[in-house]
């Protein structure tokens, strides 16, 4: 997802001096120049695409005669899925979609293309409640990652949950090593996934096993430097196709109104707040905005506080130390065991997952079966 205005195109072009992939074409499309057919042109299925008039309408989306649109975006982006883009069109595409403003008609063609593209676990599809499918491509500083916390108390309270995401963690915190420490290891294969969250009712999956042409465009991060719209992407990626409740979490503010745009034009089910650090959960020291998204309609089951009215207890170490899974473990290991506070606005957070995901039909009920359920942490 772009961050409107945060860079020019000049400046990520500099940015790229050390990838020469994609330098050339981007080059070319900022000074409208014309390459050879063969240097931009290509199959999307059985759709010819050029691949340097479409990029051109990325970074040119605020003429909205210009932009990319829903069928253009569909093809486009599931060619980028297949693998079937060469590379320096690839690594142009990916820095015009960081830097361009998209339509919500293009995103629609992204998802859309991503849906098709995803392996399902649609036995689920009768469940109640609905899986809590969490996404975790963040990686978080300064602070306990605290991602692991909310899907295991989910599933003390007997939700289903499922986290996706990668082994990347970007110079922060991933939540993937939380886990490891936590006794958590990832599942490598769909029947895994499927059979972990039958009989734990709590399974973390890497995103290549939902969606391996997503995690191949993820990997290039390391190449590229270009977070944007792959990421954004993957905090959609729906594996229950409709049946699940999607904590959608980020913590830019002009992507999260696109986002909310999408998710209300989609129909879709899901919890849209600020994260910490692209990571879903709520900020332990001030609670963020929790925004119910169903059915296409916008529901505020929590206003954000606008002072820091919970200081949660967080480890002497959530400094420097705080990066480091085992201590992000300790801390949640503590909070389980009741001997340190659950931060108020995770407790927030998870009375919106049981009202959303149809644990209950009332976010009164919710918020006291979560009161009910600390009570038991403390006590035990």
């Amino acid at each position: 997802m772009p961050r409107h205005g945060a860079r020019t195109f000049p400046t990520a072009i500099a940015e790229l001096h050390s990838n020469s992939v994609a330098l050339p074409l981007l080059i070319a499309v900022q000074s409208k120049t014309t390459l050879p057919p063969t240097a931009v042109a290509g199959n999307c299925g059985h759709v010819k695409v050029n691949y340097a008039q479409a990029i051109r309408n990325i970074v040119e989306g605020q003429d909205v005669h210009a932009g990319l649109e829903a069928r253009e975006a569909k093809q486009l982006f599931a060619a980028m899925l297949d693998g079937g883009i060469p590379e320096l069109e690839l690594g142009a595409l990916l820095v015009a979609l960081r830097v361009g403003k998209l339509p919500v008609s293009a995103m629609l063609g992204f998802e859309e293309a991503l849906a098709e593209h995803v392996l399902s676990l649609s036995h689920w599809q009768d469940a109640a409640p609905r899986p809590v499918v969490i996404p975790a491509y963040g990686a978080v500083r300064g602070q306990p990652n605290l991602t692991p916390l909310v899907a295991m108390l989910l599933q003390r309270l007997h939700v289903p949950v499922l986290v996706h995401g990668t082994l990347e963690s970007h110079g922060g915190l991933a939540s993937a090593y939380v886990f490891r420490e936590l006794g958590i290891m990832p599942c490598t294969t769909l029947s895994q996934a499927r059979s972990t969250l039958e009989q734990e009712r709590l399974a973390f999956v890497l995103t290549g096993v939902l969606a391996p042409g997503l995690a191949a465009l993820l990997s290039l991060r390391a190449r590229t430097g270009v977070i944007g719209l792959c990421r954004s992407m993957a905090t959609l990626l729906d594996p229950f196709a409709g049946a699940g409740l999607r904590i959608v979490a980020t913590d830019d503010p002009a992507e999260c109104a696109c986002l909310r745009e999408l998710l209300l034009a989609t129909g879709g089910t899901a919890l849209l707040m600020r994260g910490v650090a692209g990571e879903a959960f709520a900020n332990p020291r001030r609670r963020p905005r929790m925004e119910l998204i169903r059915e296409g309609a916008s529901i505020v089951l929590f206003e954000q506080e606008h002072s820091h009215e919970h200081v949660a207890e967080m480890p002497a170490a959530a400094g420097e130390a705080g990066g480091e899974p085992r201590a992000a473990a300790n801390y949640i290991r503590r909070i389980l065991a009741g001997s340190a506070q659950l931060p108020p606005p995770i407790v927030n957070q998870l009375a919106c997952c049981l009202y959303a995901s149809g644990h209950t039909d009332d976010l009164n009920q919710a918020k006291a079966i979560v009161a009910v359920a600390i009570r038991g942490l403390a006590a035990a």
